[in-house]
């Protein structure tokens, strides 16, 4: 029993620190347009927007995914500690 309140203990801890990693965004490569001809320029500022605006959404997929994370360690912390209460118990 003190080893399964250990265990357990030592997963929600562990579950707990990895929720608090805050995701890196991706980057995504860019390349200057060429300065000897302005024409181009208009679809590389469309790429560019077009650029900004996936990054925006994988730094939404990354919140998401760290809002799901913290859920399942607050979730994991909530049973350690019922466990520890039932073992107080017993």
């Amino acid at each position: 029993m003190n080893r399964t309140l250990l265990i357990s203990a030592i997963v929600a801890i562990g579950l707990a620190a990895c929720g608090e990693k805050p995701a890196p965004a991706p980057q995504a490569p860019v390349t200057p347009a060429p300065a000897a001809t302005p024409a181009p320029a208009a679809p590389a500022a469309d790429a560019a927007k077009d650029a900004a605006s996936d990054m925006s959404k994988a730094a939404d997929a990354a919140k998401g995914a760290a809002s799901d994370m913290s859920k399942a360690a607050d979730a994991a912390k909530g049973a350690a500690t019922d466990m520890s209460k039932d073992a107080m118990k017993k």
